[in-house]
């Protein structure tokens, strides 16, 4: 009701099932928000598990009846292996066509730098999120600009970036649902949003956006077969390129390597679901964001 009374220009018609193949036959675009909270005493791998039934099915229906060029935006966490279930069930489809929602990410660090360096978001650029949706994420502070200058040049305080600008990135979910109560919702609308736009319009000279992407060759050294987020850049056409310019210094690596690490060990609790035998299920640490719980 509220989608027909906001009056967008681009809606046409809403239409509405329960049945996986319905909902995607022939469509471009899935965008896939619904996953299974935490439940009291629930671990993390029981999670993963439970979700990544719901994903793997979804991804055999959309490689049944959806568009082969179909976009795939997994928005319901655990994301990033979410989005690898699905795609590793849909053969059909293009693997550089699944991705995870990062970018909310990507935009509270643009914002958060914007704040220190007293300047308009719109000034800071190429502000990049690797690895995991979790809170092994690390927000890259290395390779932004604010007013096309170095980020820590214009900053200033590398106690700051390290110590206070990252782990705020890392938890900001937690402290909105402090304030409000409730997980993020407006902001995260946004972010899709934003997400499916950056694919629609070339990237603007000196700046990237983010997602999570397979890693399959991929110029980091980042293990293959993974969902992992990284800088982009889109001419226009729906498609996109991993930015190869990314300077990689020994405090963005060892971060880098802790959030694959985590993604490696996802990816062995769900190994049943992806046609997989093998692998040891070892969650050692809980880095689950907010609002999964």
């Amino acid at each position: 009701m509220e989608l027909e009374d906001s009056c967008y220009p681009l809606l046409r018609e809403v239409w509405i099932s329960t049945e996986a193949e319905q909902a995607f036959r022939d469509v471009d675009w899935a965008i896939l928000i619904g996953a299974k909270p935490r439940g009291p005493g629930m671990e993390r791998s029981d999670l993963l598990d439970l979700n990544g039934q719901i994903f793997q099915m979804q991804g055999q229906a959309l490689n049944k009846v959806a568009n082969p060029d179909c976009k795939v935006v997994v928005v319901g966490n655990p994301c990033n292996t979410n989005a690898l279930i699905a795609m590793q069930n849909a053969p059909n489809l293009k693997r550089e066509n699944f991705h995870a929602l990062t970018r909310l990410d990507q935009n509270r660090a643009r914002s958060q730098l914007a704040v220190k360096s007293n300047t308009h978001y719109g000034a800071v650029k190429n502000v990049a999120i690797w690895g995991n949706h979790s809170t092994t994420q690390v927000p890259d502070f290395v390779n932004a600009t604010i007013l096309g200058e170095p980020a820590e040049k214009v900053i200033d305080n590398q106690d700051w970036l390290e110590q206070e600008f990252t782990p705020v990135i890392q938890t900001r979910g937690a402290a909105v649902i402090k304030k409000w109560g409730r997980s993020s919702g407006a902001s995260t609308a946004v972010s899709i949003s934003n997400h499916i736009r950056s694919l629609l319009e070339p990237t603007p000279e000196g700046d990237c956006f983010c997602m999570a992407v397979c890693s399959d060759g991929n110029p980091y050294g980042i293990e293959e077969g993974l969902i992992y987020s990284m800088p982009l850049r889109s001419k226009g056409d729906g498609s996109y390129e991993i930015c190869e310019d990314f300077e990689i210094n020994d405090y963005l690596r060892e971060k880098m390597v802790k959030s694959e690490e985590e993604l490696v060990n996802e990816r062995n609790c769900v190994k049943h679901l992806i046609g997989e035998t093998g692998g040891a299920c070892q969650i050692m640490e809980d880095t689950m964001l907010p609002g999964e719980n």
